[in-house]
């Protein structure tokens, strides 16, 4: 497969900045520290049934090309509704072997398992380098109805310069780049990959925007930032979740369990209040499904 045009072709034939820069420290410090990626008490008597499988016939929902035929970007649903998406990075640059080989962990299996005891669909933006890294825990994560896998690049290199000091990708390798990650997924057993991208860090312009435009994938950002990214202070990333929380929102979170320490016991916070407040966790499918065709601003 050659380019990024074959992308939603691609997913099909396998089975079918908002807020505060202190949350995105994981990326200003990536080359040199960490980023934060994925992976209690009993779960609350009452939560929403578990979502029916995705849809494999017709594909998830996507948004219609933006202003000039750019990329469409997704920021957060319609606020008529109390519904939330919590989505959680797993991130990994494709220089970071090294650190894995000495023991660092970019996974985070407790959070997964808290998210599949509390009853919680989520979106996991899962770079390829991650994929490769723990192919066994990113096939289980695909093949869960609770979860979707999306698309956060192969090497988690920035799509723009100065995007907190991440290495830049060149905007002709874009594309290449995209694409090797839905081949990373396919080759660790994710089958339903969704079209969705997060971009590194949420940095992008016109250029990169331009980029995705051919494969029919929708960008994802966020409205609320969890500020776990190297926190340690769960009681602190909670309070910023529920603070920020509206209708419709999409709250960025992280799922590295060396770099977002705190992440899987703020979750035990955070979903039980938003419960009792009335809200219902949906993936970010199902926001962009009542979103309707129209595209979301490419600023």
């Amino acid at each position: 497969m050659s380019g990024l045009s074959d992308f939603t072709g691609y997913r099909l034939r396998v089975t079918t900045l908002t807020a505060r820069v202190p949350a995105f420290a994981v990326c200003a410090l990536l080359a040199a520290v960490t980023v934060a990626g994925c992976g209690s008490e009993a779960a609350p008597k009452k939560s929403e049934p578990l979502p029916s499988p995705k849809a494999k016939a017709s594909g998830p929902p996507t948004l219609a090309p933006g202003p000039q035929g750019l990329a469409p970007v997704f920021k957060n649903g319609v606020r008529s509704e109390k519904v939330v998406a919590l989505t959680f990075d797993a991130d990994m640059t494709a220089d970071q072997g090294k650190r894995a080989a000495r023991g660092e962990r970019f996974d985070n299996p407790e959070l997964i398992r808290t998210l599949k005891q509390y009853k919680v669909p989520a979106t996991v933006f899962m770079t390829g380098r991650w994929a490769e890294e723990y192919p066994a825990q990113a096939k289980a994560i695909g093949a869960d109805p609770l979860f979707e896998v999306a698309n956060h690049s192969y090497s988690h290199y920035a799509f723009t310069k100065d995007c907190y000091g991440l290495p830049t990708i060149a905007p002709k390798d874009m594309k290449a780049d995209v694409e090797r990650a839905f081949k990373a997924f396919e080759k660790a057993g994710v089958a339903d990959a969704v079209p969705y991208f997060r971009f590194p860090g949420g940095c992008y312009d016109r250029t990169a925007l331009r980029a995705l435009a051919a494969g029919g994938v929708t960008a994802v950002q966020w409205d609320v930032v969890s500020g776990d990214a190297f926190a340690t202070d769960a009681d602190a990333v909670a309070a910023d979740v529920l603070g920020g929380v509206r209708p419709g929102s999409v709250v960025v979170m992280h799922c590295t369990r060396s770099a977002a320490p705190a992440t899987e016991k703020a979750i035990r916070t955070i979903v039980p209040e938003l419960r009792k407040q009335g809200y219902r966790f949906v993936r970010v499918s199902e926001l962009i499904g009542a979103a309707g065709p129209a595209a979301g601003p490419a600023r």
